[in-house]
């Protein structure tokens, strides 16, 4: 180039750094050395074929940048490279090799889109090549300069490239150009579905998400990904093993568990995936929780036990979306702050982590064919999922999370471990003709009666008339929950119960920063008055001694009950539950299973001195939900069968659908809006360029009374100007005109301006 010899030039592959073409396809095998040892059983059944084309694609990936005017562009010299696709190069050489022509194809097809989709190619190629001389067609681009694709083959830098090729065992055979149009075009139109071909599908699903995971892991510079061994899980023998913790560590293949709260169902998923590894060999662990509370929870848990590797990373990741939120505030005052968190962010976000704790919709994404599925699908390949706590599910998620599960046994070789204490038989029943074969680990009867920790009184009328009787007990010195099902209430009742030591209030609308402040609070002080929503059902590690709560389904009640009495060290802990619901309560829950559920709790006050048995947890759980209502069995099959549809008809590989990323998102999504009282201090943290603590702001409401407000006027939306790089940037943010402070949280009660809101507010 301009200023170099042309002795000394070497072919770039990047710029920022500055690595040559021969160091980076280095580096991307090196990582693929690296991935071989963490996916030992991958789901083809020529694996060693398999790993060779991955290493051919790797090496041919960037070699379309050997492109004379972008290696000018590299050297930040002048040139006239037009944002061409090097990827589009890159299939020459493929095309060029002496390689037997079925492996150029499927070369040529994981090569093409390790950038973007296959329509975004075929789009760009259409509209700037010329196809041919004799037909009647000319490029728009063709007046700036763009010509024939074969034409700019000729600016190729293919001696030095070639020389490099040669290096890996690759040599030329031909140097004669391809029709790039016919060869995109044979691409786009290739049916890779499973309905076409499962074992196309699942070849073609490896290929592309593997190119992109060694190539995005090398341009980041990890180069080391992690492995677990056998020593990692020594601290799982540090106390005797209950009988079914034992038989955990004893199970090959899939497995359910069933047992009592507090009864090391953890410590029994981590046993048996350490009889997995050994069995079935290395593979990527996801521990599937369904909130972001309990995944900060079980990270910082798993996190201390399993500690950091010799390259200084650690083994446990998670994923969510707040992630960036909570590592943010985990570690703002943290030596190296923003090194750390960036560390932290990077490597969550990538497979760097062999057990990363996530919600399930950070895996069902993928199967919506959200841009980039593959790369997230290959961490999946002969890998393990642990499902905890999957009773939180309402039918619409559980029927994805069924065709997630079949579709990652059927196809992907991988093992799955499904613990619960409160599943209704009937939902077992479909998970377990999801697993196909599996053992059902069930804990010992003798255990159950051990774990008996909580007495139910059933108090008459409404939980707000009754609050003498709560201030009594905290007047006493007891520390007390109390749960309602709604915000608005929670805040009331917040506001009337008053005590000598430490009271906090918990509940969906918080922000994000200050919702982490509160859970630290309760984990690190002796908060002796909690009150809240089911923000409070979350996995915190908390213990209280008494709880009152509002009516709601059995489940729901068991899960707020394990706040009280946790290390059951306090012999049978009284759990009062209210049998009157709010008006407002029955937008919440299905008044039947709220209404079953109450006449269990009667039964059990006349029956067994009020005293909950662990072991009749499942008659209990069945007798209230004995099956699906008409509208959730309705609602179960119309998404299990679209969803799976979708999947064996229209998820290939490099294509990508824009809408379904709307859609996917929409489902589970609320719309954050910024309080207005903090639009100042929105403002000062983007003219600092800190957009995380300036999201950790909004407060996220649902989508009908977003709209609802937004007629009213209590919603609007302003633009907020800050300057990056040199220029003014501007960021949309919806406005809420209602009071919000770090102890209430959002007061749909207390308008900005003078303004009733009647519309209850819920979790």
């Amino acid at each position: 180039m301009n200023n170099i010899r042309k002795e000394d030039f070497q072919v770039l592959a990047k710029s920022e750094p500055e690595t040559t073409l021969k160091q980076h396809i280095d580096d991307c095998l090196n990582v693929l050395s690296r991935l071989k040892l963490c996916f030992q059983n991958i789901p083809l059944q020529n694996e060693c074929e398999f790993w060779e084309l991955l290493r051919f694609a790797l090496i041919f990936h960037d070699t379309g940048k050997s492109h004379k005017e972008f290696q000018k562009l590299l050297y930040g010299h002048r040139n006239n490279w037009k944002s061409q696709r090097h990827e589009l190069f890159s299939l020459n050489y493929i095309h060029q090799s002496n390689l037997p022509k079925e492996k150029k194809a499927l070369l040529q097809y994981a090569v093409i889109g390790h950038h973007k989709s296959i329509e975004g190619i075929q789009g760009f190629v259409s509209h700037n090549y010329i196809v041919n001389e004799d037909e009647n067609w000319i490029s728009f681009n063709q007046g700036n300069g763009i010509s024939a694709y074969d034409s700019e083959c000729n600016l190729l830098l293919k001696n030095k490239t070639w020389k490099i090729l040669r290096e890996y065992g690759l040599d030329a055979e031909s140097l004669s150009s391809i029709d790039i149009n016919k060869v995109v075009k044979c691409i786009s139109e290739q049916n890779v579905a499973l309905s076409n071909d499962a074992n196309c599908f699942v070849l073609y699903l490896l290929l592309v998400g593997f190119v992109k995971q060694c190539d995005h892991l090398a341009s980041a510079g990890i180069l080391k990904v992690n492995n677990m061994s056998d020593a990692d899980f020594s601290f799982l023998y540090d106390y005797p093993l209950y009988k079914h913790q034992n038989q955990s560590s004893l199970s090959s293949g899939n497995s359910i568990l069933s047992a009592p709260t507090g009864s090391g169902k953890t410590e029994s998923a981590l046993l048996w995936l350490k009889k997995q590894l050994e069995t079935h060999g290395e593979g990527r662990v996801f521990y599937i929780l369904p909130y972001t509370a309990s995944i900060n929870a079980m990270y910082e848990r798993l996190n201390i036990k399993f500690g950091i590797s010799q390259e200084g990373n650690s083994y446990v990741g998670m994923l969510h979306g707040k992630l960036a939120q909570y590592i943010e505030a985990k570690f703002e005052s943290a030596d190296n702050g923003a090194k750390c968190k960036e560390l932290l962010l990077k490597d969550f976000r990538t497979l760097v982590t062999p057990l990363k704790i996530v919600t399930p919709f950070q895996l069902l994404r993928h199967l919506f064919g959200l841009k980039g599925f593959e790369k997230g699908m290959v961490e999946w390949c002969g890998g393990y999922l642990i499902f905890d706590e999957i009773h939180a599910y309402d039918s619409e998620l559980f029927a994805q999370i069924i065709v997630f599960i079949e579709f990652c046994t059927r196809f992907m070789k991988v093992h799955c471990f499904v613990m619960t204490a409160t599943l209704p038989s009937f939902m077992l029943e479909i998970l377990g003709k999801a697993l196909g074969t599996y053992n059902h680990i069930v804990a010992d009867k003798t255990l159950y009666s051990v774990f008996n920790r909580h007495r139910v009184k059933v108090e008459n009328g409404l939980l707000l008339d009754s609050l003498s009787l709560i201030q009594e007990d905290i007047d006493a010195g007891k520390k007390v929950i109390v749960v309602c099902n709604t915000i608005a209430q929670s805040q009331l009742v917040y506001q009337c119960l008053s005590c000598s030591g430490e009271k906090l209030l918990l509940h969906g609308s918080f922000n994000a920063r200050d919702r982490f402040l509160i859970e630290q609070k309760l984990q690190k002080e002796d908060v002796q008055l909690l009150i809240g929503t089911q923000a409070i059902e979350v996995s915190l590690d908390i213990d209280y001694d008494t709880i009152y709560t509002e009516p709601a389904p059995l489940d729901a009640l068991i899960q707020r009950f394990g706040r009280v009495n946790r290390k059951r060290q306090k012999g049978l802990s009284l759990c009062h539950v209210f049998n009157t619901a709010d008006e407002n309560d029955k937008r919440i829950y299905d008044s039947s299973i709220v209404e079953r559920s109450l006449l269990v709790l009667e039964n059990v006050e006349k029956s067994h001195e009020g005293i909950l048995q662990e072991s009749l947890y499942q008659q209990y759980i069945d007798y209230v939900y004995p099956s699906w209502s008409e509208k959730q069995q309705k609602e179960y099959d119309r998404i299990y069968k679209l969803l799976m549809n979708e999947i064996q008809t229209t998820l290939s590989p490099l294509h990508y659908d824009e809408n379904k990323e709307d859609a996917f998102y929409r489902q589970f999504e609320g719309i954050k809006v910024l309080p207005e009282e903090l639009k100042r201090e929105y403002q000062d943290y983007l003219n600092e360029l800190q957009f995380i603590k300036a999201d950790s702001l909004l407060v996220s409401i649902r989508k009908g009374r977003w709209m609802y407000m937004q007629k009213d006027g209590s919603i609007y939306r302003q633009s907020f100007a800050y300057e990056s790089d040199e220029k003014v940037v501007d960021k949309n943010v919806y406005i809420i005109k209602c009071h919000y402070d770090n102890e209430y949280g959002l007061r749909m009660d207390m308008p900005v301006e003078n303004k009733l809101i009647v519309d209850d507010l819920i979790l």
